[in-house]
């Protein structure tokens, strides 16, 4: 589970915000919430806020700690890191980044910084019934290993570079099972749902349907119990084998035999075709965007939920009606499967989901950019004061009463007739 995640200096973000799953002592909704230990853990959360106020780059910032963690072992000597700093602060600014999960019940806490593109500063710790426990700290004069770990990171020592992550070298030379549990939850368990890429989403859901039958039967009784009345999804996948002709289909800036490497591979030809009571139709070509979007999110989707994943998603309501995405979360947070407990976190701009009857409070969180400084603030409903329970938060929303909505007070009519 994704425990707290915290940054500062990415992107929009300026000063250190907060985003907490930890649940608050309020006892409404308990059915979405996961127990664990003392405390109770959201099992999901909508953010909200104004284009442009950060929302996004809240979720880009996990997801550039998962890409740095797989990633950084790549790096070249003296390559500088892809540093992200708020346009206000820059390079020579400490970019920091904290987050804290658990693997199998235990809690991990890891960070590091950034400055000047290389990391300055790095940590790993663990807490082994409840008790913190170090397995390294870094910063620039080297690596310091917690006292349960002396030597074991020896085999990586050469491999570490400023522009690397200690995390990503001792995942790969070492054979501490920490680093590798630690590693694999943001390789494996943080799944990052990006609708921009939803052709290899589409792709990896039409494999898995063709390839896997209980997963099949499983997404159209999700669909099913959406009211969505399909009767079957029928994925056939063809390999073709295209040579080389000497005619080169890649841009000019790859090499021949780049293009050669390519253009000899297998190519798969991918049908696929929804089945209603009455008719077919092309899933590719006829169907709406809406059903399209709902193939490609469903598999890794249920994939979340079979093993107990986390999924981040941008703007989960984009090309979905609002009923589908509110039936979609109520599914979602009714499941658990086999113990299994997962999690999703997302955007939307669509006010259904600001509703006590599908989140609690501190389920609801909003980014606001101030005006002070551009930078993004970030908080949940939970931590504004004078909000009574039975108010209408939709409609609090809309109005500004929590801040986080832009152009309230433009007059659109005098504006128009002004130009």
């Amino acid at each position: 589970m994704l425990l707290e995640f915290s940054c500062s200096n990415h992107k929009s973000i300026r000063k250190k915000v907060l985003f907490s799953a930890i649940a608050t002592p309020d006892t409404s909704n308990e059915e979405n919430l996961i127990p664990y230990g003392k405390d109770r853990i959201l099992k999901s959360a909508v953010i909200y806020g104004a284009n442009g106020s950060g929302k996004t780059n809240l979720l880009s910032a996990i997801s550039y700690v998962k890409m740095m963690v797989m990633n950084s072992i790549g790096h070249q000597p003296n390559e500088k890191i892809n540093q992200m700093p708020h346009k206000l602060e820059g390079f020579d600014k400490d970019s920091t980044y904290a987050i804290q999960f658990t693997i199998k019940d235990i809690r991990y806490a890891y960070g590091f910084t950034l400055t000047n593109r290389i990391v300055t500063d790095e940590y790993l710790y663990y807490f082994p019934k409840g008790r913190q426990v170090c397995v390294f700290e870094r910063n620039q004069d080297g690596v310091i290993p917690g006292n349960s770990f002396r030597n074991a990171f020896n085999t990586c020592k050469d491999v570490l570079k400023p522009n690397r992550l200690m995390l990503s070298c001792a995942a790969n030379f070492s054979s501490v099972k920490e680093t590798e549990d630690a590693y694999r939850f943001f390789a494996e368990d943080l799944v990052i749902y990006n609708p921009d890429n939803q052709n290899d989403w589409m792709n990896y859901s039409l494999y898995q349907i063709a390839e896997n039958k209980v997963l099949k039967n499983t997404i159209l009784d999700f669909m099913r119990s959406l009211d969505i009345n399909i009767r079957d999804i029928k994925v056939k996948i063809n390999r073709t084998n295209f040579k080389h002709t000497g005619i080169s289909l890649a841009p000019p800036v790859f090499s021949e035999d780049f293009n050669k490497s390519v253009l000899n591979k297998d190519k798969d030809s991918i049908t696929a075709r929804i089945v209603y009571d009455e008719f077919e139709t092309d899933l590719l070509y006829e169907e709406s965007s809406g059903i399209q979007k709902l193939v490609s999110l469903l598999c890794p989707l249920i994939d979340v939920i079979t093993n107990g994943k986390i999924m981040l998603c941008d703007e989960l309501e984009s090309g979905l009606h609002e009923s589908l995405v509110y039936g979609l979360i109520k599914e979602f947070m009714k499941s658990n499967h086999n113990g299994q407990q997962a999690q999703i976190f997302f955007t939307a701009h669509e006010t259904a989901f600001i509703d006590t009857n599908l989140f609690r409070r501190d389920q609801i969180w909003f980014t606001e950019m101030k005006k002070e400084g551009r930078e993004t603030d970030l908080y949940s409903l939970a931590e504004l004061k004078n909000i009574r329970k039975e108010e209408n938060f939709g409609r609090g929303y809309i109005s500004g009463r929590y801040g986080a909505i832009p152009m309230l007070n433009i007059d659109f009519a005098n504006l128009v007739s002004s130009m």
